[in-house]
């Protein structure tokens, strides 16, 4: 996000509300929501406008001050890098639970700041229950807004106070450009090194990191600038088979992980090189090539596997492809993610394999490419290609029906090898010429 841009960030003990109320403002549904506490832990990032002012929203973990375990201390750090900039801070409490010692905790170091804080008393849905919001002024924070963060009751009172300070946007000034970032979702089993590669990538620890499987459940995402090319990274949660997903919380991140997958244009798809392939890795693996992203195969902590340096990378990349047959477009790359060892690689092979997803062949060429084909299993006229990101064709032959699996896998490699497309799926249709294209 642009450092130009005011930030309000939501802060407040876990379970009070901050991922609705963050939804709310946003107007997305980004934030991952439930009754479990804890389930952000990573900061959040979004774009909002009201009554004209344009502002940035940070989301952040459930705050508890003197939490020693590992998970709530990290939490309380990503926080702190959010508050050290803010414009505004919203401190969010639950209106139908009395005051704790964390909202205590958490309102002294809120004033410490020095930044304008606003006190937002949750869950007031009706107008009897405003009078909640009095008991609160022990805080010590003057500005009070009773709210209801899932019926948007008093948040544009809220946000009137909340952005008070910064100016309307002018009329006069031309509308922004549309958004060219390359965006990149790291995806993979839980604990494979997802939210490390993300920190070595942004040069910052963007995402909490732990030896704990399933620490991120949100997607984190960064927008990083290489070599003039903007990129967008963002850290799914891991990924597990839905037997083994019980909690809701992990149940939502993964169907977040996968709508984030549809929505990326490349997908680095994580390996840990010291257990090897295992199944789940290939089904993984399934939902990017079914969605038709550009593809990279990341092996991650291959600094830790011992023995002949060449040997060892090329008997694992064969059985990567005897396991992963049908990401043989894939470029596979070993890397350390904990050392930074081969990261800096993925900048450019990124670039790369985005620009093969978006290639766009005339048909003019694909004329030329079918007057030089060798084909037998039927009669192929000419091609047309329908789409890109994924590269999609459709061919005109002299009967209906799908090509067998091999006869298809044959054109796509014909194809692959004249106008290259690595890194990317290539899919086909096809069509009996004279036959009218169904109406949808």
């Amino acid at each position: 996000m642009s450092h130009a841009t005011p930030t309000v960030v939501i802060v407040g003990r876990p379970n009070v509300g901050k991922s609705t109320l963050f939804n709310r403002i946003t107007g997305q549904r980004r934030a991952i929501v439930g009754d479990e506490p804890g389930i952000t832990r990573d900061r959040m990032y979004g774009l909002a406008e009201h009554d004209g002012r344009r502002f940035e929203v940070i989301d952040t973990g459930g705050i508890v001050i003197n939490d020693q375990e590992y998970i709530p201390s990290q939490i309380l750090r990503q926080a702190e890098v959010a508050l050290k900039d803010a414009a505004h801070i919203i401190f969010l409490v639950d209106g139908r639970s009395e005051i704790t010692g964390s909202d205590r905790d958490l309102a002294q170091m809120l004033k410490r700041l020095g930044r304008p804080v606003s006190l937002a008393v949750n869950k007031a849905d009706t107008a009897s229950l405003n009078h909640l919001a009095h008991e609160f002024y022990g805080l010590g924070i003057a500005d009070i807004f009773p709210i209801s963060s899932e019926h948007g009751i008093g948040v544009d009172a809220l946000l009137d106070r909340v952005t008070a300070g910064i100016e309307r946007e002018s009329n006069a000034e031309p509308a922004a450009a549309p958004d060219e970032s390359i965006r990149v979702a790291i995806i993979g089993r839980p604990n494979v090194g997802k939210s490390t590669l993300l920190n070595q990538l942004t040069g910052k620890e963007r995402a909490i990191v732990s030896p704990i499987a399933g620490t991120t459940r949100d997607a984190v995402d960064e927008r990083v600038t290489h070599d003039g090319t903007d990129y967008v990274f963002i850290d799914t949660a891991g990924i597990r088979r839905k037997s083994k997903t019980k909690e809701m919380a992990e149940k939502l991140s993964v169907v977040m992980a996968r709508r984030n997958i549809r929505m990326a244009g490349v997908v680095l798809l994580m390996l840990d090189a010291t257990e090897g392939i295992v199944a789940l890795d290939s089904t993984i693996a399934g939902y990017a090539h079914e969605g038709g992203r550009a593809l990279i195969v990341c092996v991650n902590k291959w600094d830790e596997v011992a023995g002949q340096e060449g040997q060892k990378k090329n008997e694992f990349e064969r059985n990567l492809r005897d396991e992963f047959k049908f990401l043989d477009y894939a470029p596979v790359v070993f890397l350390s993610a904990k050392t930074g060892a081969g990261v800096a690689r993925l900048f450019g092979l990124i670039r790369e394999v985005y620009q093969s997803a978006s290639q766009r062949i005339s048909t003019g060429e694909m004329n030329r490419f079918v007057e030089e084909l060798h084909f037998e299993e039927r009669r192929i006229f000419y091609i047309t290609q329908a789409s890109i990101r994924p590269p999609e064709f459709v061919v005109f032959t002299d009967r209906g029906g799908p090509l067998h699996f091999s006869h298809e896998r044959h054109l796509v490699n014909q194809i692959r090898k004249r106008f290259g497309f690595r890194g990317t799926p290539i899919m086909l249709k096809t069509r009996a010429k004279g036959t009218p294209r169904k109406r949808k």
